[in-house]
């Protein structure tokens, strides 16, 4: 079966120094002593030196023989001084001094290794540090302590920079220890076998350790064989170690699974294994990398039989050659296994020696743009043959040019996309083009080879690919044949190399099938160079380790690398950050509606975003749905006792977890339907049905009470059936009931399974249902703290970011300047601080020197608004941003230190040294992903205050179309009482089809003076009500022309009617002074019925009237006539059903009613249509007809938002009674009856596609839904006033708030 198993990559580098010292048989402890200064003058060599008493046999730490330390004849870069320590030696510090008595010593220095006096190594620190600094006189001695110790025969110093007023002058010590070394040779066809002791029991613990080199990039260095079928096997390939792990004796095995680790190992270096199982865990290190990871428990016990060391014998399935190379100190639990290969003990097959013989390659590094090797031709064959091999990571790079003999043109063999590309150029004309290979950027070795005889040229490229063309002329190189770039000289007679140069490693070049000595080239002996490289090959693989997070992948150049984020959820130069928001809390206050969102709930850390429905209602609601939310229906089954129903939800269990920490309520829909079934047996007996949460415990209560009470809602309410029970299903009557409610209890959700167990009496039948996991509020976003004096901060335990730190968080104040976080170290820091009011800089020091990023501002930040900050540094850049401000991006150092090491206390809102502290609010402050409960810590900290109220500064541009900001404590709310839009932020439009006989008006009470005469039962007393003015705003959408959109009566038969006429033009009618006629004032935008949506405005103030309509220019009219509107008595849209008399053309066109959509309708602060829609039993209206809520309103093109789709738990709830629940009916006792039954509900919804085409085909062009049931979204039970004045209709408790 497939092997599930989870890995985790990571740098584990005292685990790995421990097995490293375990290996080398000695301690570190006391491994210390002098290497150099006992060791005889041949034992040293250099490049050159100034004069005999300058050699290098003077360079002894401390010694005044000769001119007093080496000095080189030429004080340039490539000078070095070599030491043989005589055999293979642990190195764990080095010591520098200068010449005596001179004005001579280096400045900075490179350290090289080898074991062979070729192939050197850099010693490197951290992995990207290989300069050592070093003196300052020529006394001093500088000493480092090498982070990793170094096991070498032979140290090489190279100098970098000397001191400015002298030359290059040194003298040198090595401290360190004997290392014992057992070796073994392979050639690719021998191998150790060894067999171990059987051992009472399984093995639970196994260790391999050892140490190899290779020149050869593939090969099989261990393979283990267990019992039933378990084997090991390590592999090298392509430079590369995998470690397979396979059940079963084929290739694909019962299961199979594979890790890789380590690059470049083909390198003729010593690199440390280290494979050690626990049980099912298994610690796999390469050098200083480790990876883990888990084995299921069924493959976690296996003992070992046998283990081949260097290969598997030729009879076995594995495909892939032995291994070709050296193996050292190979330790299997404890045993050394080459030793005892040595004393006989172990089988030794093949050709198998005990001293490590090792060919001698000399490689060359081109590692700047100056890069270049030039080698003399003074063949004087008919035949060109040049051939060497290369490595890089780059596509593009020249490898090889030469000018042809007789001025016939020029050569040029350069990679171009990763393959070898040769052109011949002359005259400006391109006489000859072919390509061979591809892929050549991998950073294995390829061998490129041009050969040219009696007109044919053939570029053949890994020996394989080969291109052959033809030429008209000899192809015969001139003096000399550059290698991967030209010299630059001022004359201009160098090469002008049109192409990139190349930045890689070559080895094995020839020319005419001699080898060139390139130590001979390195002394100067033959041919030139500049700023190469000599004898080492300085490769190094920037993704492996990667630095890519959260499976980002990484791929590189020479100098760098580059992580694509593509597709990963998060950004940055190494996909730390991620790009979505923590929680639907924050993407509600940033405007955004219901819908699906990918919620990160831990930023940069290891949890993966996940997408989930925020339901933003008053409150934002996160849904988690699982695989069976509906009602699903059990019936009596013979021979069952038990049902169990398992929930797997849409969010891992990690993801879970931290959703329901971080909410700030969480709550989940537990309802249970019975006729004879019993639930939780209550009082006293044991429950038939319980459940299990996120913890793995059995719980025994039920929705709606409290936890371990062994009861249900009603139980806990008192109102169950029967009053003996506390559940309504323990009544165990024969007609349906439920028991349903919400578990609230966060530390038992989610619910993860679900046990119904009276099922099987006859007659008994149940159905039950568990709702979505349902959370809302984010404890993180509204965390915060108020500093209320400048000496006063917040500690927290260090920081640790070594390679990856971001930091975000909001602020504000109204000072001018403070330091927000501050975290020190030994040299090292980080800081975030406010330098000045429109100013924000993020400083650090990682060893390179303070380093500081600056955003500034157009507008000041301490205006007392919520401003966010985010900074993140990692190995190649750093970053800061500044709320909607161009962020600042600045490079790291190349070869730069890249750790941050901190060991003090974080301090927020202020320093160490209680200057320049933070006076205002910090919130949701985010290191790394992890949230700093800054309220706990106020609380216990004088001078800073827990919580920050005041949002609606920085958050009540989202309360949109006249609605208003309500303060809250964590929040604010939007009240939507003066709008005729409703919803989260008053965005929703709220619209209604009409009917010709559908009519909506808004009552005004009568006036007193007419009604002063009237029954003395009437309690009310009424007040004059003049308007000199009107603010109407409507949409509409009707094909009807003439038609009346809005008519406002009066209890002194004056009027306001909007209109349109026969020709679809909006015409508005004012009748103000009885005695007089109307006035009709008519837009000049025409065909207005015209099925689009329309937006009308129309404001009065006096006599002065303007008309907006769409996005047309503003008209203005004048009154004429009266300016008061006295005793308004209704505002009516749609069919007016007042008695009395009525304008005759007003008559004529209310006799056809209206047909079509209105929306948003504002009248004043009077919103009539959502008064009727919303709240019909609190306010003054009156509906006749039919009145059919829609979203015929909405206009893709006039809505920034989304459409929203609120769920309620209230929806899904069923009620005790007889009525049998309508479900997804499952029969635990017949697979026939749910094949049946899946028929039915196909046929059916087959026959509910077929209805929804056709009501499709006829519908309108309105489309609408039923009136709701229940109430709106924005408010509850809201009275409305009749003061059409009033600018707020909805009171100071019933708003839609921010939680």
């Amino acid at each position: 079966m497939d092997l599930l198993f989870r890995t985790n990559c990571g740098m584990i580098t005292g685990l790995s120094l421990l097995l490293w010292f375990v290996c080398a048989s000695s301690s570190k402890e006391g491994c210390d002593s002098p290497l150099v200064s006992n060791l005889p003058q041949s034992a040293f060599k250099s490049s050159s030196q100034l004069s005999n008493s300058h050699g290098p046999g003077y360079a002894k730490l401390n010694r005044r023989d000769g001119a007093g330390g080496w000095s080189p004849l030429d004080s340039n870069k490539y000078q070095w001084l070599e030491i043989n320590l005589e055999e293979r030696t642990e190195i764990t510090a080095v010591a520098t001094q200068g010449r005596y008595g001179s004005s001579d010593w280096v400045t900075s220095y490179v350290l090289m290794f080898s074991d062979t006096g070729h192939n050197w190594r850099q010693y490197r620190q951290e992995d990207s540090i290989g300069a050592f600094s070093g003196n300052t006189n020529a006394d001093s001695v500088v000493t480092y302590k090498l982070q990793q110790p170094v096991f070498a025969q032979y140290l090489r110093l190279l100098p970098l920079d000397w001191n400015l007023n002298g030359r290059v002058g040194l003298r040198l010590e090595a401290y360190g220890c004997q290392y014992k070394s057992d070796v073994a040779s392979f050639d690719g066809a021998s191998y150790l076998l060894f067999r171990s002791d059987p051992a009472p029991g399984l093995s639970a613990k196994d260790l391999l350790t050892m140490n190899f080199k290779s020149l050869h990039h593939s090969g099989i260095l261990v393979h283990m064989e267990g019992q039933h079928g378990h084997t090991l096997t390590l592999e090298l390939l392509r430079g590369k170690l995998f470690l397979h792990f396979r059940k079963g004796r084929s290739t694909s095995g019962d299961f199979h699974t594979t890790v890789s680790l380590g690059s470049l190992l083909d390198d003729q270096h010593w690199h440390h294994i280290s494979i050690e199982r626990l049980r099912g865990h298994v610690n796999f290190t390469v050098d200083k990398n480790t990876q883990r990871l888990q084995l299921p428990e069924h493959q976690s016990h296996f003992e070992i039989n046998e283990i081949s060391f260097g290969g598997v014998s030729a009879v076995g399935a594995h495909s892939r050659g032995n291994f070709h190379g050296c193996l050292e100190n190979v330790l299997y639990n404890a045993v050394n296994v080459i030793e005892q290969a040595k004393e006989k003990q172990v089988s030794v097959m093949g050709n198998i020696t005990f001293i490590c013989t090792e060919a001698v390659d000399v490689p060359v590094t081109f590692a700047s743009l100056e890069s270049f090797l030039q080698l003399p031709w003074a063949m004087s064959r008919d035949s060109v043959s040049v051939s060497l091999q290369f490595r890089t990571w780059n596509k593009a790079g020249l490898l090889m040019t030469f000018d042809l003999q007789h001025q016939a043109g020029a050569l040029w063999l350069y990679l171009s996309e990763a393959k070898a590309r040769l052109q011949i150029h002359k005259a400006g004309r391109v006489m000859v083009d072919i390509t061979a290979g591809s892929g050549l950027n991998d950073g294995q070795w390829h061998s490129v080879e041009l050969s040219v005889r009696r007109g044919r040229l053939v570029l053949t490229v890994d020996k394989v690919d080969a291109s052959t063309t033809t030429t008209s002329f000899p192809v015969m190189p001139g003096h000399h044949i550059f290698l991967g770039g030209c010299p630059n000289t001022e004359d201009g007679s160098g090469c002008r190399n049109p192409f990139s140069v190349f930045q890689g490693c070559m080895r094995l070049i020839h020319m005419d099938s001699n080898l060139v000595d390139l130590i001979k080239v390195q002394q100067m002996l033959i041919g030139n160079f500049s700023d190469l490289q000599m004898d080492m090959c300085g490769i190094v693989d920037r993704c492996s380790p990667s630095h890519c997070e959260h499976g980002g992948k990484c791929t590189q150049s020479w100098s760098t690398f580059h992580c694509n984020c593509s597709n990963t959820g998060y950004s940055g130069a190494t996909c730390h950050s991620s790009i979505y928001e923590p929680s639907c809390e924050a993407y509600k206050h940033r405007g955004n509606t219901s819908g699906y969102y990918h919620v990160d709930m831990d930023g940069s850390g290891p949890i993966k975003p996940q997408l989930i429905y925020c339901n933003m209602s008053d409150k934002a609601w996160m849904v988690i749905q699982h695989n069976n939310t509906e009602l699903t229906k059990l019936r009596a089954s013979s021979g069952t006792n038990q049902h169990l129903a398992y929930f797997n939800y849409s969010a891992d269990t990690e993801q879970l977890g931290a959703i329901i920490s971080q909410a700030e309520h969480c709550e989940q829909e537990l309802s249970y339907h019975c006729k004879k079934s019993r639930l939780l047996n209550t009082p006293e007996g044991s429950p038939f049905t319980w459940w299990v949460g996120q913890s793995g415990e059995a719980h025994t209560y039920w929705g709606g009470a409290r936890p371990g009470s062994q009861q249900c809602a009603c139980g806990l309410q008192e109102d169950c059936v029967d009053p003996e029970h506390f559940c309504n299903c323990d009544g165990d009557l024969d007609i349906w009931a439920n028991d349903s409610g919400v578990i609230s209890h966060k530390e038992h959700l989610p619910i993860r399974l679900l046990a119904v167990g009276d099922i099987n009496r006859p007659g008994s039948e149940a159905a039950y249902r568990v709702g979505p996991l349902q959370c809302y509020g984010d404890n993180d976003f509204w965390n915060a703290a108020y500093f209320n004096k400048e000496t006063s901060y917040l500690h927290f335990p260090t920081f640790h970011g070594e390679l990856s730190a971001d930091i975000s968080f909001l602020f504000k104040t109204s000072s001018f300047s403070g330091v927000f976080l501050e975290n020190l170290g030994i040299k090292d820091f980080i800081r975030i601080e406010l330098s000045s009011p429109t100013e924000v800089v993020f400083s650090f020091d990682v060893g390179n020197g303070p380093f500081e990023v600056h955003v500034e501002t157009t507008e000041p930040l301490n205006d007392e608004r919520w401003h966010h900050v985010k900074a993140e540094r990692n190995v190649k850049e750093a970053s800061l941003h500044v709320d909607h401000f161009p962020g600042v991006v600045q490079k790291a150092p190349a070869d730069g230190h890249i750790h941050l090491q901190l060991n003090s206390q974080l301090f927020v809102g202020g320093t160490a040294s209680r200057q320049k502290g933070f006076l205002g609010c910090i919130r949701s402050l985010k290191l790394n992903g992890k949230t700093l409960d800054l309220e706990e810590r106020a609380k216990i900290t004088p001078g800073v205050q827990p919580g920050c109220p005041g949002h609606c500064s920085s958050y009540g541009g989202l309360c949109q179309n006249q609605g208003r900001c309500v303060e809250n404590y964590n929040g604010f709310a939007c009240d939507c009482g003066s709008s005729p839009y409703s919803g989260t932020f008053c965005h929703k439009e709220v619209s209604a089809h009409f009917r010709p006989g559908t009519s909506v008006a808004y009552t005004f009470k009568e006036p007193y003076e007419l009604n002063r005469n009237a029954s003395a039962q009437s309690s009310s007393i009424y007040s004059d009500l003049t308007l000199k003015g009107e603010n109407i705003s409507l949409s509409f959408r009707t094909s009807q022309a003439p038609a009346l959109l809005l008519y406002v009566s009066s209890y002194y038969r004056e009027y306001l009617a909007i209109l349109l006429n026969r020709n679809g033009q909006l015409d508005v009618k004012y009748k103000l002074k009885n005695n007089r006629d109307a006035e009709v004032f008519r837009s000049s935008v025409r065909n207005l019925a015209n099925g689009q949506l329309h937006r009308v405005s129309i404001r009065r103030v006096s006599e002065s009237l303007s008309v907006q309509i769409d996005q047309h220019t503003r008209e203005d009219f004048n009154l004429t006539s009266d300016v008061d509107f006295n005793a308004i008595k209704a505002v009516i849209i749609g069919k007016v059903h007042e008695s009395g008399e009525m304008d005759p053309e007003i008559a004529r066109l209310n006799s056809l009613g209206f047909t079509g959509c209105l929306s948003v309708v504002q009248f004043n602060s009077i919103a009539p249509l959502k008064a009727a829609l919303l709240y019909p039993d609190t306010s003054p209206v009156i509906v006749t007809g039919p009145l059919t809520e829609s979203n015929c309103g909405s206009s893709s093109s006039s809505s920034p938002y989304a459409a929203e789709t609120t769920h309620s738990l209230s929806d899904h709830f069923g009620t005790v009674g007889t009525g049998e629940p309508v479900v997804n009916a499952i029969s635990s006792d017949s697979a026939l009856i749910g094949g049946v039954i899946a028929v039915v509900i196909f046929v059916i919804l087959a026959a509910l596609a077929v209805m929804a085409r056709f009501l499709y085909r006829r519908k309108e062009t309105c489309q609408t839904q039923q009136p709701k049931g229940t109430k709106p979204e924005d408010s509850p039970e809201i009275p409305f006033n009749t003061d059409p004045h009033s600018q707020s209709i909805i009171n100071d408790t019933q708003k839609e708030y921010f939680i």
